[in-house]
């Protein structure tokens, strides 16, 4: 008897699943199916990319699209400059944004709250707003074509906005008799802010840091109005400059190159959304 109903209790968990994935697979194909199309038609000929119906797999499968990545852009140089800005500007908002988000969370000051609601409405100042000023800025200071323009406004613009809520919801959340234990261990202000929110601020970081990266590495609308060279572009700009001798787009080039440029981000993605979804949760807790 317990036999039986143990395995009428499997027969219908293993039905549950069986449907959910069934459910998970069909959601999921509207995300997957484009990524497919974009790999496989980095190995058509340019003609069967605009066939219709689109196909999945090249009939006539050719290398020449793929073979160009490398030799018709510096596409190694411009990821390897998407990697080096995503570095410093996700290492910057880390601690620019959990030392603003532990001063708005744990001192005192005059206007506090005024202050941070301020901070939190620049999120939703749009960037071509400001764009204009920002350029007569940095061509009178010499620093078109440059690097340090993108670090700048990505470091203090609404990335660490974000990254200050979030750090400072966190640092809610922390029980205050912990610094109350260092303050009687002799810590000060920043002995506490190194030593006991930091560390503990794990989950905060690493959905800040994920975050950051991936808006770092995609970024394209601030690269295109600074930068000349193209050896000096991020990935995301380089993807559009795949032309041929009259000015043509090298479709299957640019989705080749789309691919390798995605594919590394998205492994990353993968492996750290627990962490990004957990920090999440943990700085949604507090008000």
């Amino acid at each position: 008897m317990r036999s039986e109903l143990r395995r009428r209790r499997l027969t219908r968990r293993i039905l549950i699943h069986a449907v959910l994935y069934g459910l998970l697979a069909l959601l999921a194909v509207p995300f997957v199916y484009p990524t497919l199309w974009m790999l496989f038609s980095a190995f058509k000929p340019a003609a069967e990319i605009f066939a219709y119906p689109p196909r999945l797999l090249p009939q006539t499968w050719t290398l020449d699209g793929v073979g160009k990545i490398f030799t018709a852009n510096p596409f190694a140089r411009q990821y390897l400059n998407s990697l080096y800005l995503s570095t410093v500007i996700t290492i910057s908002t880390v601690i620019i944004g959990s030392a603003a988000g532990y001063a708005f969370a744990r001192i005192r000051f005059p206007f506090a709250g005024p202050l941070f609601l301020i901070l939190i409405a620049t999120i939703f100042l749009p960037g071509e707003v400001t764009i204009i000023p920002i350029f007569r800025w940095v061509n009178q200071l010499g620093l078109m074509d440059h690097h340090l323009p993108l670090i700048i406004l990505s470091v203090f613009g609404s990335g660490s906005v974000l990254a200050t809520f979030i750090f400072r919801q966190f640092f809610l959340s922390l029980p205050v008799e912990l610094e109350e234990a260092g303050r009687l261990d002799g810590l000060g202000r920043i002995g506490l802010y190194r030593l006991i929110a930091l560390p503990l601020a794990g989950p905060a970081i690493a959905a800040v840091s994920i975050m950051t990266f991936l808006n770092s590495f995609n970024m394209y609308f601030v690269p295109l109005i600074f930068l000349r060279t193209p050896e000096l572009f991020p990935v995301g700009l380089g993807l559009t400059r795949y032309q041929d001798g009259y000015g043509e787009p090298l479709y299957n080039t640019q989705l080749g190159a789309t691919t390798l440029a995605v594919l590394p981000v998205l492994i990353v993605f993968l492996f750290a959304q627990r962490q990004f979804v957990e920090g999440l949760s943990r700085t949604a807790l507090k008000g």
